[in-house]
């Protein structure tokens, strides 16, 4: 069974140098890259493709690491394409085991737009990834739009990453118990799943897929803690004014995927909101890589059919952007 994982990092030094030197670009994250994490997100050669051989990963689909180009204003122009350029180069030396999703300069409407078509259109790109809000606007901000556009006209989707909370709401809700903990609170623990979550729906509340209908978009971590609460969600509808119902929304426009985040009852938690057809595979790599080939082993004892696994491992990602990658066709594994 091909597996297909399609949320795996990368942070290349330029990107990494510019986090530390333009003013306002270190939104307090920078710190989550230590050590051989940060060894791992620079590497695109033979570490990585070992690491995946052992995982059991087929195929990576690279993108940026948080919190991406949106802090760096019109430094990141330059940098979304020498970074979607290196993508391009690493996919390029190993079209077997390497797609990209692009990074993009969202700070600027008309450049993040022309950036995703670049990318999609002369790289090869599957999509992009958007990192949230550009300092106080969210994603459902005027700013975003020639983006949304420009991925519905090409039929991409786009991944909604987590990002750390705004200042001021990190001093109010996690803040208080020193900086290693309140860093932990804000990001991995809580603080980014709530932010992503609210990222999507607002894209609904903003009108966003009513606008642009085929708009698809992928949250991780199983959707970010939006899909435990459809239940509450829903009843938007009595206020929302929006042309279908909320849950329409969710089953129409949205995409989970796992994040490493290895854990049955979420996966049929997921499973039950949007459908087989709408799960994709992913590690977080290199966040939360764990050896003894916990990727496969994961997949291996699934209680699921050989159908809905090869969905799940890799076939809704092919049909999501519209095909496979190099050596790896379907055809050259044993599909159920």
């Amino acid at each position: 069974m091909k597996i297909i994982a399609i949320e795996e990092h990368v942070l290349p030094n330029d990107v990494r140098h510019a986090w530390n030197t333009v003013s306002g670009a270190d939104d307090g994250t920078l710190g989550l890259n230590p050590g051989v994490i940060g060894e791992r997100l620079a590497d695109l050669g033979e570490q990585r493709l070992a690491l995946m051989d052992e995982t059991g990963v087929d195929v990576q689909v690279l993108s940026l690491t948080t919190p991406g180009l949106n802090n760096l204003g019109h430094h990141g122009i330059d940098l979304a394409r020498r970074a979607n350029d290196l993508l391009a180069e690493a996919v390029g030396a190993n079209p077997s085991r390497f797609q990209a999703m692009a990074a993009l300069p969202s700070a600027d409407a008309d450049a993040a737009a022309v950036e995703l078509r670049r990318s999609v259109e002369e790289l090869g790109c599957k999509g992009a990834v958007l990192f949230g809000r550009v300092g106080d606007k969210n994603l459902d901000h005027s700013i975003f739009e020639p983006t949304f556009a420009c991925a519905a006209e090409l039929n991409v989707p786009l991944l909604i990453h987590p990002q750390i909370p705004q200042t001021n709401v990190r001093g109010s809700y996690y803040a208080g118990f020193g900086a290693p903990i309140d860093l932990a609170l804000s990001t991995f623990a809580l603080g980014w799943h709530f932010e992503a979550g609210i990222q999507f729906v607002r894209l609904i509340l903003g009108g966003i897929f009513d606008r642009y209908p085929n708009l698809q978009v992928i949250l991780g971590h199983w959707g970010e803690l939006v899909l435990f609460y459809l239940e509450r969600l829903v009843m938007l509808d009595r206020v929302s004014g929006l042309q279908r119902p909320f849950i329409d929304y969710v089953h129409g426009n949205l995409y989970l995927t796992a994040s490493g985040m290895f854990n049955p009852a979420y996966l049929q938690q997921a499973v039950n909101a949007v459908g087989i057809d709408r799960i994709l595979f992913s590690t977080d790599y290199p966040y939360q890589y764990r050896p003894g080939g916990d990727a496969r082993r994961f997949v291996d004892v699934l209680e699921l059919d050989d159908v809905s696994k090869s969905k799940f491992a890799y076939r809704n990602w092919e049909r999501l952007t519209g095909g496979g990658s190099g050596d790896l066709s379907t055809s050259a594994f044993r599909s159920p």
